[in-house]
């Protein structure tokens, strides 16, 4: 099985370095599941891509609270982290109260703040408008002058020693802003995970079992004191043993290594981001000791 998950990371690492390398699975008589760089009769092409994503809209929620005949909008942030959010007014009339219909606004962690308070203009009729919220975590004030390379990260594992399969701006899957700095590291299902950094855990899942509903599969989001954010994704499902709002150093287990989400075989998925305002963008960063890379198998590496 190891041998396997080896060849398939060695497939990913291919399409990083030789360009737009298509990946094709297929399954043979007896049932095994492969993937190869070659067309094989009855194999798919492998459409992956690493969307990360953490729906938080049930933890920070818009209400409107009506008094004397004024609405006063809030945001309620039930996050351990700031977040930013933008509020949008559409369909405005008889509104005394709105100068700009975009309202962009930090929301500090556990806390409800009034955005805005709105009056109607002439008083005997009533107010009309649309709110609609969007929020991203992280205070872009703090992560925007924050430099990945100003901390060197230990390696995030116990055990090993296991190599990069997808490095830095992996064509495979580290294409967007969100992943394009992340680095996969190939290890077997059940590798002690531990914080690679000091900070809050502000974000967990544990119980997407396989490729599930969510791409990051299970995962845990740390919040650094300077504002930046370390991921490990494609955790085994159970296995997240922090909890939101958890205070944790280096070396704290955070779970154990697992194939969950957009992941073909068992890796460690570690990315370091920011807030650049109202986007999470990954940052370079290194390790404080150096990790090889698989060798190139898919192009005749050794």
């Amino acid at each position: 099985m190891l041998e396997r998950v080896l060849v398939v990371c060695a497939l990913l690492l291919a399409t990083q370095t030789a360009g737009a390398v298509t990946i094709y699975r297929f399954t043979d008589a007896n049932g095994v599941v492969s993937f190869t760089d070659q067309p094989v009769r009855g194999a798919e092409v492998m459409k992956l891509r690493e969307r990360m994503v953490e729906r938080i809209d049930s933890q920070v929620r818009l209400s409107v609270k009506k008094a004397n005949g004024s609405d006063s909008l809030y945001v309620r942030n039930d996050l351990y982290a700031p977040v930013e959010v933008e509020l949008r007014l559409a369909g405005v009339k008889n509104v005394v109260g709105v100068s700009d219909q975009v309202i962009r606004r930090t929301i500090a962690a556990r806390s409800n703040e009034r955005l805005i308070a709105l009056s109607p203009q002439v008083a005997s009729k009533a107010m009309a408008y649309k709110p609609s919220l969007r929020s991203i975590v992280g205070d872009p004030q703090r992560g925007v002058s924050a430099s990945g390379f100003a901390y060197r990260y230990p390696l995030p594992w116990v055990g090993g020693p296991f190599r990069i399969s997808q490095g830095a701006n992996g064509s495979y899957s580290h294409v967007g802003a969100k992943s394009r700095y992340a680095i996969d590291i190939a290890m077997p299902e059940g590798t002690q995970i531990i914080a690679a950094r000091g900070g809050t855990v502000i974000k967990t899942e544990n119980a997407q079992s396989g490729r599930g509903a969510n791409p990051s599969g299970n995962f845990v989001r740390i919040l650094h004191d300077d504002g930046t954010m370390g991921v490990y994704l494609h955790l085994q499902q159970g296995s997240v043993s922090v909890k939101e709002g958890q205070r944790v150093v280096v070396g704290t287990p955070l779970g154990r290594s697992g194939n969950t989400g957009n992941s073909t075989g068992p890796h460690l998925h570690f990315v370091v981001q920011r807030n650049v305002g109202l986007a999470l963008e990954s940052i370079p960063y290194e390790f404080s000791q150096p990790v090889q890379s698989l060798p190139n198998f898919a192009i005749g590496g050794n």
